[in-house]
């Protein structure tokens, strides 16, 4: 009897994801695994159960997670699926750990192996299993939606016998893979689109795109971009001067989308009250950011905030999520590709490296330690639990907060 895959439906902050896919799952049976799907997992992402079981997964219930080997996930699990957890699963997920060091304890105590897909380092072999780059992809293209949605005209310029309807301006804050998605879908439905970056390399990529690049090109500015690709966090005088020019160009823009997040850091705020207050009335702000505390002043998370000057500033939570159907299936895709290769193809059993270069970069906790380095600076001593196991309480609370999809999510590269 092969190791078994358990896909659970998502109880977390309303999170419409699933973790697999009839594809995926075809293709995990198909690497020697028993797959359980809890029913109704995928109903968010318009996939029901039948399409699941056609393709060779078990409809299972919540309480099948306590025999399976490998847990794959949307969201990390809190300490109420933790318990149902056996001692030595894997569980594969967007485990947003920073500022949560108390729900990765609790997945070392609870003995598993817990992954973070965010952590994927950035090489070829690891694309495919990019799922930051494939959620910020969908979330630039949300963005752009939600913003035509909230904007009370039309996005491209239309010359009809009655007059002319001027095309839409819209600015993109940050040219990651989110922002030149959104640039890209923005162009597409005919907005004069512009962009930003502090890294030099986005300004090809932005004019490949057909949008006119926006920045003070000073030497720190020429020097901004860090070896693994990310943005990194400027000096407070190029942020004034950036800032300067920034409030200028806000100021006659349509559509404002802000897309910055630095790693394990606080959101940068880049549009202060001020900026949102200089725009026209019905100028809408879409704020990819919120869920780390936002880019825009005033942005709040889940709402959508009318000024008194009568913008909009668009706070959606979980934008990927918004966009379940597609979003899944990519996600799905990422998961499978790194299940494959902690399979050993022979004896078609898990066999984790952990010094392997796609296991060390995620892997959090292992062997009831915290492992990663950026959440164990004592070098992964044992933890220990210092309540008699009669004395834990009947329920968890969820571990933490709600998770970022670029986050990341949409995440740092959103």
């Amino acid at each position: 009897m092969g190791q078994t895959v358990f896909v659970p439906r998502e109880i977390e902050g309303g999170e419409t994801r699933v973790a697999a896919s009839p594809e995926t799952v075809k293709r995990i049976t198909g690497l020697g695994y028993d797959v359980v799907v809890e029913a109704g997992a995928g109903a968010s992402s318009r996939i029901p159960d039948d399409e699941f079981a056609k393709n060779g997964a078990r409809i299972g219930k919540a309480s099948d997670a306590g025999k399976a080997d490998v847990v794959l996930k949307v969201r990390r699990p809190n300490e109420t699926e933790l318990k149902g957890y056996k001692s030595g699963a894997v569980v594969i997920a967007t485990m947003d750990p920073y500022g949560n060091d108390a729900a990765v304890l609790a997945m070392a105590k609870a003995g598993v192996s817990a992954f973070a897909m965010e952590f994927m380092p950035r090489i070829t072999r690891a694309q495919v299993m990019d799922v930051l780059s494939s959620q910020a992809n969908l979330a630039g293209y949300q963005a752009v939606i939600d913003a035509a949605a909230e904007y009370d005209r039309a996005l491209p310029m239309m010359m009809t016998a009655a007059g002319t309807v001027p095309a839409a301006k819209v600015f993109v804050m940050g040219a990651g893979v989110a922002g030149l998605q959104a640039i890209a879908t923005a162009r597409r439905l005919g907005a004069v689109v512009t962009a930003t970056d502090v890294r030099p390399a986005a300004k090809e990529q932005v004019a490949s795109l057909g949008a006119k690049f926006i920045a003070v090109e000073d030497e720190e500015f020429k020097a901004a971009e860090t070896a693994g690709g990310y943005a990194k966090e400027m000096s407070k005088e190029y942020q004034a001067k950036q800032a300067a020019l920034t409030a200028e160009h806000v100021a006659k823009q349509d559509i404002v989308i802000t897309t910055a997040l630095i790693p394990g850091r606080p959101a940068p705020k880049l549009i202060s009250a001020a900026m949102v207050a200089s725009m026209k009335p019905g100028s809408v702000l879409i704020d990819l950011a919120v869920e780390r505390g936002g880019n825009v002043e005033g942005a709040q998370a889940g709402k959508v905030v009318t000024t008194a000057n009568g913008a909009k500033i668009v706070g959606h939570l979980n934008m990927p999520g918004r966009i379940a159907a597609s979003a899944s299936l990519l996600y799905a895709k990422n998961l499978f590709a790194f299940l494959e290769t902690l399979t050993d193809k022979a004896t078609k059993q898990l066999a984790i490296d952990t010094e392997g270069e796609l296991v060390k970069p995620t892997l959090l906790t292992h062997g009831g330690k915290v492992v990663h380095p950026a959440f164990n600076k004592a070098g992964a001593a044992p933890l220990v639990d210092a309540k008699p196991a009669a004395a834990a309480p009947a329920e968890g609370k969820p571990a933490a907060a709600k998770s970022s999809s670029r986050s990341k999510k949409s995440g740092g590269k959103a």
